[in-house]
């Protein structure tokens, strides 16, 4: 009987898997709602209260995405007033939806990467996550790959899907 030879683990191949960088539960969202008269309604005197009061070090070393749930017409001093508090503990604040804040955490992770492993060598950008990786950060990975490797492909290395190959 002949012996089953693992060629993937055997080749230069190399895997960049996303979902090793994922935030897991570095990255919350705000909802300023909470601090408006019936959601909706902003009294200076009071939101200023309520910022002062809120205990912000649960935002501590979180990406934090800033943004109101309901349809109130907020100046833009509200969420940067809110982002000075933020900003003692938080690394980051995004105005905006949680994904927004996703994305800027991976944009920052991966202007980071020492990229060398992966230089001149086949690389699988893969695909198949269990976490919501957004596809923005897919684009932005296989922009940082084409500039050190020989080839990307999407996926996984049984059906990997041809991006990229250096001329």
């Amino acid at each position: 009987m002949d012996e089953i030879v693992n060629k993937v683990a055997q080749s230069s191949l190399m895997v960049f898997d996303l979902e090793d960088y994922y935030p897991d539960n570095h990255v919350v969202d705000l909802d300023i709602s909470q601090w408006l008269l019936e959601g909706f309604i902003l009294k200076e005197s009071d939101f200023r209260e309520q910022l002062k009061n809120n205990d912000w070090s649960q935002f501590e070393d979180k990406y934090v995405a800033l943004y109101c749930s309901t349809d109130a017409i907020l100046p833009a001093w509200s969420f940067a007033l809110v982002s000075v508090y933020l900003a003692h503990h938080a690394l980051k604040v995004i105005h905006g939806n949680k994904e927004l804040a996703v994305i800027e955490w991976y944009q920052d992770i991966l202007n980071k990467l020492d990229y060398t492993d992966y230089f001149q060598k086949p690389v699988i950008l893969k695909g198949c996550s269990k976490k919501p990786v957004p596809n923005q950060v897919y684009t932005l990975a296989i922009q940082k790959l084409m500039k050190v490797a020989k080839s990307v492909m999407f996926g996984e290395a049984c059906s990997a899907v041809p991006l990229f190959k250096q001329k």
